[in-house]
């Protein structure tokens, strides 16, 4: 029996050129030819406000397009995240979406005495960044902070396990026989759901 993968496309272009758009499309291809459902959220696409204050990200009703998000992710039972790695994290509107999905109630609740109890707990991530350096360099030399953050204080935090990364860089420079492998390794890894 197949998974239910909700595919978040994090790129902040909406330009189906970028290397990323490939990639998530060889995922979705893989898992759907697997057997397993697919939906896709393009964040480029999506029309949303950013949250400006506590009581936004607590308070406020969020707008429809996150709540149909939030329906996708909560279908889900495993979740991939492509994004590329801009300034040494993900790119700002990813971000964003994020605050706006991952609220109190939906991913997270605390209690009066300021314990939390994870709500998307039961659910595996992939995340897959592109990067312009070698992702070596990332890991070791800048220590993938931006990445650490991501899989430990937002994905962990809201209960996302295990979290598993594909890390894929020097991009500009990769000649097509690299693009063909990385486009096969992402169809393996849809078909597998990993």
């Amino acid at each position: 029996m197949g998974k239910r993968i909700t595919i978040i496309q994090g790129h902040p272009d909406p330009d189906r050129q970028h290397l990323g758009y490939a990639l998530a499309d060889a995922y979705a291809d893989g898992a759907r030819t697997a057997g397993h459902e697919v939906r896709l959220i393009e964040v480029a696409r999506l029309d949303f406000p950013w949250l400006r204050s506590k009581a936004d990200f607590e308070e406020r009703k969020p707008p429809e397009v996150i709540i149909e998000a939030q329906d996708a992710i909560r279908w889900a039972e495993h979740l991939v995240i492509f994004y590329p790695l801009w300034l040494g994290s993900l790119p700002a509107v990813l971000k964003a979406f994020l605050e706006q999905v991952l609220r109190p109630d939906f991913a997270f609740r605390c209690d009066a005495g300021g314990n939390t109890a994870k709500q998307l707990s039961g659910r595996s991530v992939r995340v897959v960044v592109t990067l312009g350096m070698p992702a070596f360099a990332y890991r070791w030399y800048y220590g993938a902070h931006g990445l650490k953050n991501l899989k430990r204080n937002i994905l962990g935090f809201c209960g996302f396990h295990p979290i598993n990364t594909t890390l894929l860089g020097s991009i500009g420079s990769a000649n097509e026989q690299r693009r063909q492998r990385w486009l096969l390794e992402l169809y393996r890894l849809g078909a597998e759901a990993v």
